[in-house]
């Protein structure tokens, strides 16, 4: 199947299905919403405290300098899009420009990145939903939550994007209250002027092995960008808009993770450490308004299902791109559905396969507890 790619990867327009098509109806603006929802607003909170760990406070500085990396990366995808606007993202672009069975292997090696955050974010949510209510199981968030991604991406393009257009005002409104806290705290007690350029430099604990640990790091904020890409064969204009939402999806990850890592470490400074570094950034918060410590760990639930919200849209139209091009079965992954105009059976794969990992990782980590348990017994 791998041999006959070359022959049978046409155009978009003439291997599409003649019936049904993808429904070009997503403006720059919600592109630039859904890239800014997949990464998350609140990308640099979960990892910070493995971050100044990491960097002995630097961790503004490693965002930035990470920044400037990826829009190279953001940009290079931006032009490919520009000459091959299909939902295969990278798939199409190295089957079309190196070789076909590249670009399969390529193709394969991206959904499981796809297919692995949906599951991850449900994990995740279903973890701290437990913690707000923990009178029901996990395993019924698990559900609950894969329930949500699949039901919600079910209802069409236009549907997640209104939901990433309130997930993203919510969460900016979150980030502007930690900006107020933060901005009365910092402010409320007098500093030197070498105090606000520290999360930028500082001397007494500055390395460059330090940094560069924490820049290798901090790339992790803008994990999910390129899943802009597959939104080519729903998107206006994608010649123009797939590259300005991926360059600006990136600056604004970019500026915004620099603006809270700024502020998180003027209110709790490097040489002070984490009661526990995987929530450093709700006692940040905490710090600075004790109301925030709570709400922060309820807008990382939000990012995350976001997040996997996001992810299974992305991992259902590479695997629409990869069918449609019969580097898989064409008649199950290239279909598409003619009420909402989406690849409505690669959805369901995606939460099928979110659900039954989820399960399989917690299997896994009872076999691990049941394990250590009889050796320390």
């Amino acid at each position: 199947m791998i041999f006959n790619l070359s022959e049978k990867m046409t155009s978009p327009t003439a291997t599409a299905p003649a019936a049904v098509h993808l429904r070009r109806t997503l403006t720059l603006s919600e592109m630039i919403l859904y890239g800014v929802i997949v990464i998350q607003p609140v990308a640099p909170m979960s990892i910070f405290g493995v971050l100044s760990d990491r960097g002995r406070g630097h961790v503004v500085t490693a965002i930035l300098i990470a920044m400037v990396a990826m829009l190279f990366t953001a940009i290079s995808y931006g032009r490919m899009a520009r000459a091959y606007p299909s939902a295969g993202s990278a798939f199409t672009y190295v089957a079309r420009e190196i070789n076909p069975a590249m670009g399969y292997v390529t193709g394969w090696s991206m959904v499981m990145d796809y297919l692995l955050n949906p599951l991850i974010c449900a994990v995740w949510c279903a973890g701290q939903a437990a913690q707000f209510a923990p009178a029901i199981p996990t395993w019924a968030w698990k559900i609950l939550f894969v329930a949500l991604f699949t039901l919600l991406n079910l209802r069409g393009i236009k549907t997640s994007a209104r939901i990433n257009t309130g997930m993203a005002i919510a969460m900016g409104m979150v980030v502007v209250a930690i900006f107020v806290a933060g901005a009365r705290f910092i402010l409320g007690v007098p500093h030197d002027p070498q105090y606000f350029t520290r999360p930028f430099y500082d001397p007494r604990t500055f390395t460059f092995d330090g940094l560069l640990g924490c820049t290798s790091i901090a790339v992790l904020t803008y994990i999910g960008f390129d899943g802009i890409s597959t939104l080519s064969e729903e998107a206006e204009n994608p010649r123009r808009n797939i590259l300005l939402a991926t360059v600006i999806t990136c600056l604004v990850i970019g500026i915004l993770s620099a603006g809270e890592a700024y502020v998180a470490q003027l209110i709790w400074p490097a040489s002070q450490p984490f009661p526990d570094v995987n929530t450093a950034y709700a006692y940040v918060a905490g710090r600075a308004w004790k109301l925030l410590f709570p709400i922060v760990g309820f807008t990382l639930l939000l990012a995350n299902f976001g997040s996997g919200l996001g992810a299974q849209i992305g991992a259902a139209r590479l695997l629409y791109g990869m069918g449609r091009s019969n580097a898989l079965p064409k008649s199950f992954f290239g279909a598409v559905s003619p009420e909402h105009r989406i690849p409505q059976n690669n959805v369901i794969l995606v939460g099928v396969v979110a659900i039954m990992g989820a399960f399989v990782l917690e299997l896994i980590a009872g076999y691990r507890n049941y394990v250590g348990a009889v050796r320390s017994g």
